[in-house]
């Protein structure tokens, strides 16, 4: 490498590309448990990231912060940067003993026409979450403030609870929780979806038909090898 510096830990990186507006307008209307299991059930953002607002769904392009614990300097710079649609997702540690964002900040990213939020640390002026109903999923509450301090990183790859999410790929929320589909893998990942959402339906008109069958059960238990009563 030479004489060459990477600062890593204190950067500000290009986003290279990011999920085109007509795949977030398909994948809006699809629920985060569905995309989930097309997935294998292993992209999910897990249970320590829970909706801060009232209702509505959350779609949009990933722009990644990483930041230290307690620190939102970068994410005040991941705010600025952000173009409207953006989901600004925060790799805060997981940490809850300060505040990541509040009500100010909150409408600074509404005037930047920011898609939501996906914060994996705590945020405070809760009420104020709820009533603006701009899509935010935090890991907490904390009244405590922030520092400004750096150091943190933008549009490099993070990891929120296990679930690894890259600049520009899609993010989507709902009321069941987050879920990150890689870029690459969004027109499978639709698809698939999609094909699952049919079945799905076919399913619930026969359950309300009473015709669905349910033989299954008794045979994967069998299968399994389940004792029965005699």
């Amino acid at each position: 490498m030479g004489n060459i510096k990477l600062n890593i830990g204190f950067r500000i990186c290009e986003r290279e590309q990011k999920v085109a507006d007509d795949m977030v307008a398909q994948f809006k209307v699809l629920p985060v448990a569905n995309v989930s299991d097309t997935m294998g059930r292993l992209q999910g953002g897990g249970p320590r990231l829970l909706p801060m607002h009232t209702s509505g769904v959350l779609a949009g392009p990933a722009l990644t912060v990483k930041v230290r614990p307690g620190d939102n300097l970068m994410l005040h710079k991941a705010i600025d940067m952000a173009m409207p649609g953006d989901v600004i997702v925060v790799d805060g540690g997981g940490h809850l003993t300060n505040s990541l964002m509040g009500e100010l900040m909150l409408a600074h990213a509404i005037n930047r026409g920011i898609a939501g939020f996906v914060i994996y640390g705590a945020i405070r002026d809760a009420d104020a979450f709820k009533s603006v109903n701009l899509p935010t999923f935090a890991s907490g509450i904390n009244h405590r403030g922030p520092y400004k301090d750096g150091p943190g990183e933008i549009n490099v790859s993070i990891s929120l609870d296990g679930m690894v999410v890259n600049p520009g790929d899609l993010i989507l929320g709902d009321s069941d929780g987050v879920v990150s589909v890689p870029i690459e893998m969004t027109k499978q990942v639709l698809a698939d979806t999609l094909a699952k959402q049919s079945a799905e339906e076919k399913q619930m008109e026969a359950i309300k038909a009473k015709t669905n069958d349910r033989s299954w059960v008794d045979k994967a238990l069998h299968e399994k090898g389940c004792e029965f009563p005699k």
